[in-house]
């Protein structure tokens, strides 16, 4: 019998393949059921053109069977099967798709999912095998044939015997190496995993002979094994089914069934379009943070199925990083995948996905905000930061989109509230959204610095997560109110003018203020009489657009220690201390002196900042105190 030879470029193809195209081996067992069922789907596309052909569905199926013994898996279908002249076309020549010619000659148009495209799946037989063997009866032929081939060394074709039509592919599995456990692709359990993992949405029942325990008919205390030819694939996708005919039960069925989270879904999303690119869908908002979310190892995407059958476990492109909190499973034929199917092609399909997945996920978070904002309160303490991160990355070009779904506790409401709800509560003399920026809600109440602006009756933002004043100034201003800290310079509210107005004060201490200030020296960048300030002696505020708060979350980062904030020291020449001071500066410059460390100090702690030097400050506490 004549051994063919490979073509020259199909023999080179093989052998990269074998070695480099496929990452995991495992996926030959989805490639060669994707190739059976394409099998059968030709049969059933036969049916319509052909009156003396009848389909009944039950007759059509896929069967896995191993043989640990002789070291063989074979897959067996009843599909439209293959001549001899096709068993030298389409296996003879790698890449040459048997599957994209028949749909080629029949004209079949969209909507009809053949899977098979680049006619090398059959190929990744030998990531596994040493020897494959395909014995095939086709449709409307008498004779079946058997090609078998070693790999690049070729192949041969003779006549056998097979009683039925369809097509089995048998593999004489690899020994184990040191590297490599091939016994695994004989093993049961481990083959029913591969088939849910990568084929359970196949649409053809994939049958197998499944091992099973009964009570022993000796003794029911003792259990007895028996085998029984289970379906171990699901065959309808969930998201395939009519929307009307599931329920929230089923849904969180499936979200449990594919580990997405140990908590049910606060929300999901089921998504079918017919277009420019047809894909199905179904998203999930979980309600609480996964353990790694926040860390280098968490891993964002969706599914991703072509026709049914899993291409990736994790599809990065289709969610932006501001909503990787979100998981799911995509389905579309129309997308374009490399030779090997686990690669996506950055395509204008893809991205117009990942454009209406955005839409569809901010369209549903809105939803949810205004028409259940309980558990939007519980959705956003979980990836309210993730959001807010969305906004500052990317130099601000996702603010527009992200704006509206942001919260923030109120000083006024004493709960979270959104901008726009902020916005519709501002007096018209109010300039600006106020914002005030600490470790927690209880740390800011207690903020000298929020006092004039609270004594005005104007409601203040509490800013807790360290990204949030990051967030705001690339945000920097919403439906045209800029945003503006209770920590700036100038704060835009207009106080009494009378005989202690600030400019009057300043100039009528400037003498003692300077020497404060060189007392200090580069601590701070300078020293003045506060407008802010009513039953507080002393804050600190910042000039320039590094708030004092950020730079405690950036000094807090490797490599940034010598990031500050232009600091002011600002007195508050109503107060007792004050006087003190004043009467210090006049008799007892030491004692100026040790009173302007403490006050600096004080302000320090205020502001949850480190002092320089503690053993320092507690001396001099002890020195007022003797």
């Amino acid at each position: 019998m004549e051994t063919k030879q490979f073509k020259a470029e199909s023999k080179r193809l093989l052998d990269l393949m074998i070695n480099s195209i496929y990452t995991h081996r495992e996926i030959f067992l989805r490639e060669l059921i994707s190739n059976s069922s394409d099998a059968i789907d030709k049969i059933y596309y036969k049916t319509l053109t052909d009156d003396s052909l009848v389909f009944e569905k039950e007759d059509y199926y896929i069967k896995i069977v191993a043989d640990k013994e002789n070291r063989l898996l074979k897959i067996s279908d009843t599909g439209i099967g293959m001549t001899k002249e096709e068993l030298d076309d389409n296996l003879g020549v790698i890449a040459k798709s048997g599957s994209l010619n028949f749909k080629k000659e029949n004209d079949l148009k969209d909507g009809y999912d053949i899977i098979g495209q680049f006619g090398v799946g059959f190929y990744s037989s030998f990531l596994v095998a040493d020897t494959v063997t395909v014995i095939s009866k086709a449709l409307g032929c008498n004779e079946a044939y058997k090609w078998e081939s070693k790999g690049v060394d070729g192949y041969t074709i003779e006549p056998c015997e097979k009683d039925s039509i369809g097509t089995d592919i048998i593999l004489k599995i690899k020994e184990n190496t040191e590297d490599e456990n091939f016994d695994e692709y004989l093993d049961e359990h481990r083959l029913t995993s591969i088939i849910k993992k990568y084929s359970d949405f196949i649409r053809y029942p994939i049958k197998m002979d499944i091992t099973k325990e009964k009570p022993s008919s000796d003794d029911e205390n003792k259990y007895e094994k028996y085998t029984e030819e289970d379906t171990v694939n699901s065959m309808v996708p969930i998201w395939r089914k009519n929307k009307q005919e599931l329920t929230k039960e089923d849904y969180e069925n499936f979200y449990a069934e594919k580990h997405y989270g140990f908590d049910k879904p606060i929300k999901h999303i089921h998504i079918s379009v017919d277009g420019a690119v047809s894909y199905n869908a179904i998203l999930f908002i979980p309600e609480k943070t996964p353990y790694d979310f926040y860390t280098k190892d968490y891993e964002k995407g969706l599914e991703l199925y072509s026709n049914g059958v899993l291409i990736m476990n994790k599809c990065a492109d289709l969610l932006p990083d501001y909503f990787s909190f979100v998981t799911g499973i995509v389905d579309s034929e129309d997308l374009s995948l490399n030779i090997s199917r686990e690669i996506l092609q950055h395509d204008r399909q893809l991205k117009l996905i990942a454009k209406n997945i955005k839409n569809k996920i901010k369209s549903e978070l809105q939803s949810i905000l205004k028409n259940d904002r309980e558990k939007y309160e519980v959705f956003y303490e979980s990836f309210g930061r993730q959001l807010k991160y969305g906004i500052y990355s990317e130099f601000g070009s996702n603010k527009d989109l992200l704006q509206d779904l942001l919260m923030f506790y109120s000083s006024k409401e004493k709960k979270m509230v959104t901008l726009d709800e902020y916005i519709s509560r501002m007096p018209e003399d109010q300039k600006y959204i106020y914002y005030a920026a600490g470790e927690s809600n209880d740390r800011i109440e207690k903020l000298p610095q929020t006092e004039v602006v609270s004594d005005k009756g104007y409601e203040i933002l509490y800013f807790t997560d360290d990204v949030d004043e990051f967030a705001i100034r690339m945000l920097m201003s919403y439906k045209e109110k800029e945003f503006k800290s209770v920590s700036s310079g100038d704060l835009g509210i207009d106080t009494e003018k009378d005989e202690n107005s600030s400019d009057t004060d300043n100039k009528e201490n400037n003498e003692l203020f300077q020497h404060m200030k060189n007392v200090l020296s580069d601590k701070v960048k300078d020293v003045r009489s506060s407008k802010r300030l009513k039953n507080h002696p002393v804050c600190l505020s910042n000039d320039g657009e590094l708030s004092i708060e950020m730079e405690k979350i950036l000094s807090a980062m490797p490599n940034n220690e010598t990031i500050k904030a232009d600091k002011i020291l600002e007195i508050n020449i109503n107060h007792d201390v004050f006087k003190s001071l004043k009467e210090a500066y006049d008799k007892d410059k030491n004692k100026f002196d040790l009173y302007t460390n403490l006050l600096y100090n004080q302000a320090l702690l205020i502001e949850g900042l480190t002092i320089n030097d503690p053993v320092e400050f507690t001396n001099n506490i002890c020195k007022i105190m003797v």
